[in-house]
Protein backbone atom coordinates (compact mmCIF):
# COMPACT_ATOMS: atom_id res chain seq x y z
CA UNK A 1 0.00 0.00 0.00
CA UNK A 2 1.48 3.56 -1.30
CA UNK A 3 1.35 5.98 1.98
CA UNK A 4 3.56 9.21 1.18
CA UNK A 5 5.64 10.26 3.72
CA UNK A 6 5.72 13.86 3.02
CA UNK A 7 1.88 13.88 3.68
CA UNK A 8 -0.82 14.01 6.50
CA UNK A 9 -3.51 11.63 6.87
CA UNK A 10 -6.95 11.52 8.54
CA UNK A 11 -8.73 8.61 10.27
CA UNK A 12 -11.08 8.81 7.35
CA UNK A 13 -8.17 8.02 4.65
CA UNK A 14 -8.31 11.66 3.03
CA UNK A 15 -4.27 12.58 2.61
CA UNK A 16 -3.31 16.50 2.63
CA UNK A 17 -0.73 17.77 1.06
CA UNK A 18 0.35 21.35 2.48
CA UNK A 19 1.22 24.41 -0.44
CA UNK A 20 2.26 27.42 1.62
CA UNK A 21 -2.05 28.50 3.01
CA UNK A 22 -3.16 25.89 0.65
CA UNK A 23 -4.31 22.40 1.40
CA UNK A 24 -4.53 20.22 -1.28
CA UNK A 25 -7.03 16.91 -0.62
CA UNK A 26 -7.60 13.32 -2.01
CA UNK A 27 -8.47 10.14 -0.96
CA UNK A 28 -5.24 7.32 -0.07
CA UNK A 29 -4.50 4.58 -2.17
CA UNK A 30 -5.83 2.40 0.67
CA UNK A 31 -9.03 3.93 0.27
CA UNK A 32 -9.47 3.63 -3.48
CA UNK A 33 -8.92 0.03 -3.18
CA UNK A 34 -11.33 -0.31 -0.89
CA UNK A 35 -13.90 1.38 -2.79
CA UNK A 36 -12.98 -0.04 -5.92
CA UNK A 37 -14.24 1.35 -9.52
CA UNK A 38 -15.12 4.81 -8.72
CA UNK A 39 -17.82 5.87 -11.32
CA UNK A 40 -19.01 9.33 -10.06
CA UNK A 41 -17.34 11.72 -8.10
CA UNK A 42 -19.22 14.69 -6.29
CA UNK A 43 -17.10 17.98 -5.80
CA UNK A 44 -17.74 20.55 -3.63
CA UNK A 45 -18.02 24.26 -4.99
CA UNK A 46 -15.58 26.85 -5.23
CA UNK A 47 -16.26 29.33 -2.22
CA UNK A 48 -17.51 27.17 -0.08
CA UNK A 49 -16.56 27.41 3.59
CA UNK A 50 -15.83 24.07 4.82
CA UNK A 51 -14.84 22.74 8.62
CA UNK A 52 -12.63 19.77 9.47
CA UNK A 53 -14.50 16.97 10.00
CA UNK A 54 -17.47 17.93 7.36
CA UNK A 55 -18.65 15.96 4.09
CA UNK A 56 -17.33 18.45 1.37
CA UNK A 57 -17.30 15.60 -1.41
CA UNK A 58 -19.22 12.28 -2.48
CA UNK A 59 -17.71 9.59 -4.28
CA UNK A 60 -19.92 6.49 -5.88
CA UNK A 61 -18.03 3.13 -6.51
CA UNK A 62 -19.66 -0.07 -8.22
CA UNK A 63 -18.91 -1.13 -3.94
CA UNK A 64 -20.70 1.42 -2.50
CA UNK A 65 -20.87 5.74 -2.00
CA UNK A 66 -18.38 7.51 0.74
CA UNK A 67 -18.30 10.81 1.94
CA UNK A 68 -14.79 12.84 1.72
CA UNK A 69 -14.50 14.57 4.56
CA UNK A 70 -12.94 17.94 4.63
CA UNK A 71 -9.57 17.51 6.74
CA UNK A 72 -9.22 21.56 7.33
CA UNK A 73 -11.28 24.16 8.07
CA UNK A 74 -11.08 26.89 5.10
CA UNK A 75 -12.61 28.00 2.03
CA UNK A 76 -12.63 25.47 -0.86
CA UNK A 77 -10.39 27.33 -3.79
CA UNK A 78 -10.24 25.04 -6.50
CA UNK A 79 -11.62 21.07 -7.64
CA UNK A 80 -10.19 19.09 -9.83
CA UNK A 81 -12.16 19.43 -12.58
CA UNK A 82 -10.66 16.51 -14.64
CA UNK A 83 -12.18 14.29 -12.17
CA UNK A 84 -15.80 15.38 -13.65
CA UNK A 85 -15.31 13.33 -16.81
CA UNK A 86 -12.41 10.77 -15.78
CA UNK A 87 -12.77 9.57 -12.45
CA UNK A 88 -10.82 6.76 -12.64
CA UNK A 89 -8.02 9.03 -12.53
CA UNK A 90 -8.42 8.99 -8.42
CA UNK A 91 -7.85 4.60 -8.97
CA UNK A 92 -5.34 5.16 -10.90
CA UNK A 93 -3.36 8.10 -9.17
CA UNK A 94 -4.86 9.38 -6.00
CA UNK A 95 -1.87 11.60 -4.89
CA UNK A 96 -1.32 13.07 -7.93
CA UNK A 97 -3.82 13.63 -10.53
CA UNK A 98 -6.42 12.31 -8.56
CA UNK A 99 -6.68 15.26 -6.03
CA UNK A 100 -9.97 16.52 -5.19
CA UNK A 101 -9.74 19.67 -4.28
CA UNK A 102 -8.22 22.30 -2.66
CA UNK A 103 -8.40 24.73 0.52
CA UNK A 104 -6.89 27.78 1.37
CA UNK A 105 -6.47 27.23 5.76
CA UNK A 106 -8.25 29.02 7.97
CA UNK A 107 -6.32 27.28 10.85
CA UNK A 108 -2.73 25.99 10.23
CA UNK A 109 -2.94 24.67 13.67
CA UNK A 110 -5.59 21.84 12.85
CA UNK A 111 -2.32 20.30 10.78
CA UNK A 112 -1.04 19.35 14.50
CA UNK A 113 -4.41 16.57 14.59
CA UNK A 114 -3.76 14.40 11.34
CA UNK A 115 -2.24 11.65 11.06
CA UNK A 116 1.90 11.58 10.02
CA UNK A 117 2.51 8.60 7.33
CA UNK A 118 3.61 6.54 10.46
CA UNK A 119 0.43 6.40 12.08
CA UNK A 120 -1.79 6.45 9.21
CA UNK A 121 0.44 2.61 8.40
CA UNK A 122 -0.60 1.74 11.49
CA UNK A 123 -4.24 2.67 11.32
CA UNK A 124 -4.49 0.48 7.84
Amino acid sequence: MNVPEDLKYTNDHEWVKVDGDTAIVGITDYAQSELGDIVYIELPEVGREVSKGDPAATIEAVKTVADVYSPLSGEVIEVNEKLKDATEIVNKDPYGDGWMFKIRMKDKDELNELLTAEDYKKLI
